[in-house]
């Protein structure tokens, strides 16, 4: 994320305070496993998780057979509490530690998730960088899963600004490259009790 969403140290110093502590934190990612399996994602299929640091995303992929997994983070530290949970299974995972908004992929991916990178992003030009990240690195045909803060939902996380989606407004951000295939809400319980919700889409990249 650009500095002014959260830099490396950022989001190194709020992993450090612990990982189950924080208000993500979800011991199995039940709707991120949902809108995949929406999406009729296969095991043999590429796959990136955008933002995944220590999310326990990639050991129910592992679980489930997948053989093309890469997650991106900025954060050193979060991928390293991924890495010592998934333990030998990570020598089969790629870990990229990267900017969304500077990476440049060499190669495309089948399937994009992001679970609450793209609302932390709250200014237009930062949102199209991302976007057309997303664009060159996903293939013709793929799909993308992003989870943002619904309207309704908090103003800000781990310190820093969000941006607030609707269905209708997501999918409007999104622009036209992408055809929407599925929106669900989900109430997010965080680990001190509160409620987050939470609008998930479900697109095909033209």
């Amino acid at each position: 994320m650009a500095a002014r969403q959260g830099d490396a140290s950022h989001w190194d110093q709020v992993y450090g305070q612990g990982d189950s502590s924080r208000s993500w934190y979800q011991t199995r990612p039940t709707m991120s496993l949902r809108m995949l399996q929406l999406a009729g994602t296969r095991p043999s299929d590429s796959l990136i998780d955008i933002g995944g640091g220590a999310a326990p995303l990639v050991d129910g992929l592992l679980d489930r057979g997948f053989t093309d997994l890469t997650v991106l983070d900025i954060s050193q530290a979060g991928l390293r509490y991924a890495q010592q949970r998934v333990g030998p299974a990570a020598r089969r995972v790629s870990w990229v530690l990267a900017d969304v908004l500077s990476w440049q992929s060499e190669r495309r991916y089948r399937l994009w998730h992001d679970r609450a990178v793209f609302h932390f992003l709250t200014d237009s030009h930062a949102q199209q960088r991302y976007l057309n990240t997303l664009t060159e690195a996903v293939e013709s045909g793929g799909r993308i899963v992003i989870a943002t803060f619904a309207a309704d939902g908090p103003s800000q996380c781990s310190g820093l600004p969000v941006t607030r989606y609707s269905p209708d407004s997501l999918a409007e951000r999104l622009g036209h490259r992408f055809t929407v295939l599925a929106t669900e809400r989900e109430e997010h319980q965080t680990p001190s009790g509160a409620t987050q919700p939470f609008t998930w889409l479900l697109a095909q990249q033209f």
